[in-house]
């Protein structure tokens, strides 16, 4: 069918009918062009559905058609990636040189890449609309939990934590495509295990670095020295430091913002390799409860953000946490300077 039939069809205007198609981020198509199909047609009278029956604006009906674009967008080339993967030639790590530093995988791998994904995808759908409910689910119970009418307007309140690997770019440097992927794709299946082991959440990755979430203090402290501990032992993978901020956020479009993600932020650029520091809310609010301790280190300026009192998080040997202070130095230098991935998230 062309976009006219479809828009017919679904009785919207072909105005509509052509937001809807860019809102799900398909390239551009000529009207007269015949490029949809009947799923094309189910799916804009989804949409107008949406609109005429459970009375939403149409600008939100598109905000929502979006949000599933870019999710199933990742999610099908990341599994289109991992399927080439699986089915690529084994190599070992003496045979990993420049020659097998490519990106793509060669005819064959994407091949039978192509043929698996197609025969799975019957298997592979109830799956996604099962973890589609679950993550809905939790998200409403967050919303509810949120909703206290005595809550600050600048946002909910949440510890935001950021793992940055050390010395990510030298290791670069060092590394074929292929062992660099293999490093990033460990590193994030074991940050995000660890993250949702607890009960938080991870916000995104972005090659060297993970940000994550959590309601509760305590737990969030668990995921921070967990994931120090786990990245030390781990054979492949650099040591990774930790910067954690307890305040208010702004949620939107899955991502948090704010001054406390840009704190948070800042407090990984001055953590050393294998420690977690925490700025001033959060180590109070550790201060009373077990498991922790916290010393307080020298006051020091963070770029953008002004005078903070940075202290470091450990497991206490015993008893209830205790938070020490050290001598304040006003006079601190501010810390180098953030990384692009972390400029770009704040």
């Amino acid at each position: 069918m062309a976009r006219r039939d479809v828009s017919r069809g679904a009785e919207v205007s072909l105005l509509s009918a052509r937001k809807f198609w860019h809102a799900l981020g398909f390239p551009i198509v000529e009207d007269d062009d015949a490029m949809f199909t009947e799923a094309d047609l189910m799916a804009l009278k989804s949409v107008a559905r949406l609109v005429r029956e459970q009375e939403l604006d149409e600008e939100t009906a598109l905000a929502m058609t979006r949000a599933f674009a870019r999710t199933t967008d990742r999610l099908a080339v990341w599994q289109t990636q991992l399927m080439a993967e699986a089915l690529a030639e084994p190599h070992t790590e003496a045979a990993l040189d420049e020659a097998d530093a490519r990106a793509a995988p060669d005819l064959a791998a994407a091949r039978a890449s192509a043929l698996k994904l197609a025969d799975m995808v019957d298997e592979l759908e109830p799956l996604l609309i099962y973890a589609w409910r679950r993550h809905l689910t939790a998200a409403i119970s967050r919303m509810l939990a949120d909703a206290d009418p005595d809550a600050s307007s600048e946002g909910v309140q949440r510890v935001v934590g950021f793992a940055d690997l050390v010395n990510f770019t030298s290791l670069v440097r060092r590394m074929t495509e292929r062992q660099l992927a293999v490093l990033v794709q460990r590193f994030e299946a074991l940050a995000t295990d660890i993250v949702t082991a607890h009960g938080g959440r991870v916000i995104k990755t972005v090659g060297d670095e993970i940000l994550f979430v959590h309601i509760e203090p305590l737990p969030a402290a668990a995921i921070a020295l967990d994931l120090i501990d786990t990245m030390k032992e781990d054979e492949v993978l650099p040591d990774v430091r930790v910067g954690m901020a307890y305040g208010p956020v702004l949620s939107r479009l899955g991502d948090v913002f704010g001054t406390t993600v840009n704190r948070a932020s800042r407090l990984t650029s001055v953590a050393p390799a294998g420690e977690v520091l925490v700025d001033d809310a959060l180590a109070t609010a550790l201060a009373t409860m077990s498991g922790f301790e916290t010393t307080a280190l020298r006051r020091r300026t963070l770029r953008g953000i002004g005078p903070v009192t940075p202290s470091a998080l450990r497991r206490a040997a015993g008893g209830r946490t205790r938070t020490t202070r050290e001598p304040s130095d006003s006079g601190e230098p501010g810390e180098p300077e953030p990384s692009s991935t972390r400029e770009a998230t704040s």
